[in-house]
């Protein structure tokens, strides 16, 4: 009989309230997805009236103040209609985030449309059922910021099970991607460098260069990529023309179509409106945040004349109502407190940013800024990194010498020959305006670049030159020599 064994196990296991996970919703959204957001809110919430317009005769909606008042005077409503899940202090449902003009205009620009945006709207055209939408959504969200699909089906299949809520198969998985590959830019949805280069090639008209240049990646990919150009003129019986053909042709392929939209797109724009504007008056950096509208909101006089109703009543049926009413209350409140954190946490971490990169923010010289990562500006403010990455998602500032995403005053650092640190960003440039000056007939070497930064006073060692170079999508040496 086998042995039967008792323990005690302690486990800890952090819940979020719902309160957090509203405000961790929240703190993600760009200022245009919020305003949409609010107006969700209230469209969904009976009790509230946001348009409290009455004429001096008609009775007139109550504050939750008011309401609260009443209340005390009465008896408490977890007395009156039970206990309610309520710790958030007292206060009129009112979120004054104007200045002194009434309602000013925002700010908007108009940038180029993103990578991803352009993916999801050519999905609406798509005719698929609301499941295939799902999936296909994830897919397109699981690229890499080149294109790129360098995730195996079966972990996307678990991620939409897990993080999406989403059940699929990996055969319906890789139908949807076969989807995304018909997308432009062409190459799109790629899982490595060959089957990039082929979805293009297949998307043009068909030549014999073509069919010569697909035969090449298809059948001779490893002897291409080392630049055997004879065995592949031998194996696949091409003359030297015939060859030369080919290359041309898939020179004019795009490694990277995430990197840059095709042409056709240059005339889509998304209309962005700053989360952040900074100013520079008198020496001073002055940081303000876009004012969306959040209007005073309101209990509609319906709603209240149930809630008195309910407070004096002994009738089930009335008490049941004015329970309703509280939860709706309720849920009013905790969305205006988590908006207030929101725009709490957005300002504390954005003046971190700032003081961190006091020197940039003053003429916006991309050689003042400082290495930073999200690690750093999470010691500052004293959140999470999870916390500051969702800060940094999707937002924008406007500053006096342009517009940026805030994921562009982050990077890391590396030390110069003075022994000072420099923004890896600043290194990657010098490494691009080396490789854009080489001669392409004898293109330089690692070594000779890694010679030619130190030359410049930056001290990077070889396996960082091949890691910078891969970032920036710069081939090896002999990759890049030219016929």
């Amino acid at each position: 009989m086998a042995a039967i064994k008792q323990g005690l196990e302690q486990k800890m296991q952090q819940k979020l309230s719902p309160l957090q996970i509203q405000t961790i919703k929240l703190i993600e959204m760009p200022v245009q997805a919020l305003e949409q957001h609010v107006r969700e809110v209230l469209n969904d919430n009976p009790v509230i009236d946001d348009n409290p317009q009455k004429g001096e005769d008609e009775p007139r909606d109550v504050s939750i103040s008011e309401v609260e008042e009443k209340e005390q005077s009465g008896g408490s409503l977890e007395e009156n209609y039970g206990p309610q899940d309520d710790d958030i202090p007292s206060y009129n449902l009112h979120v004054n985030n104007w200045g002194k003009d009434e309602r000013p205009e925002y700010n908007t620009f108009s940038v180029k449309q993103s990578f991803t945006q352009s993916l999801l709207e050519q999905l609406g055209y798509r005719n698929l059922t609301e499941h295939q939408r799902s999936v296909a959504s994830f897919i397109i969200g699981s690229l890499d910021d080149d294109g790129y699909l360098r995730r195996d089906i079966e972990s996307l299949v678990d991620d939409l099970a897990f993080r999406a809520g989403v059940e699929s198969t990996a055969e319906e998985v890789e139908q949807m991607l076969k989807v995304i590959q018909e997308f432009e830019p062409s190459g799109v949805g790629a899982r490595d460098l060959r089957e990039c280069l082929l979805l293009q090639l297949e998307d043009k008209k068909r030549t014999p260069s073509i069919d010569n240049a697909i035969r090449v990646l298809r059948d001779q990919f490893d002897a291409f990529k080392n630049r055997h150009f004879s065995k592949i003129m031998s194996r696949l019986h091409l003359n030297e023309d015939e060859m030369k053909a080919v290359l041309e042709e898939i020179r004019r392929l795009n490694p990277s179509p995430g990197g840059q939209i095709d042409d056709s797109y240059n005339d889509q724009a998304q209309q962005v409106v700053p989360d952040f504007r900074l100013d520079y008056e008198n020496g001073q950096l002055l940081l303000s945040m876009p004012r969306f509208s959040i209007p005073e909101l309101r209990i509609n006089q319906k709603y209240s004349e149930i809630m008195e109703t309910g407070r004096l009543s002994d009738n089930k049926a009335d008490k049941d109502a004015a329970s309703f009413v509280k939860q709706k209350i309720d849920s009013a409140k905790w969305f205006i407190e988590a908006l207030r954190q929101r725009q709490n946490t957005l300002e504390s971490t954005m003046r971190a940013i700032i003081d961190y990169q006091h020197d940039y923010f003053i003429d916006g010289d991309e050689s003042s800024l400082r290495p930073m990562v999200l690690k750093d500006i999470a010691e500052i403010t004293g959140f999470d990194i999870s916390t500051i990455s969702r800060v940094v998602n999707s937002k924008w500032i406007e500053t006096h010498f342009g517009i940026f995403p805030l994921k562009y005053f982050f990077s890391e650092g590396l030390e110069n020959s003075d022994g000072e640190e420099v923004s890896t960003r600043e290194i990657k440039k010098a490494l691009r305006e080396m490789v854009d000056g080489e001669d392409k007939h004898n293109p330089l070497t690692d070594d000779e670049l890694v010679d030619g930064l130190a030359a410049k006073g930056y001290k990077v060692a070889r396996r960082t030159i091949a890691k910078y170079r891969a970032l920036l999508d710069i081939p090896k040496a002999r990759l890049r020599r030219e016929l």
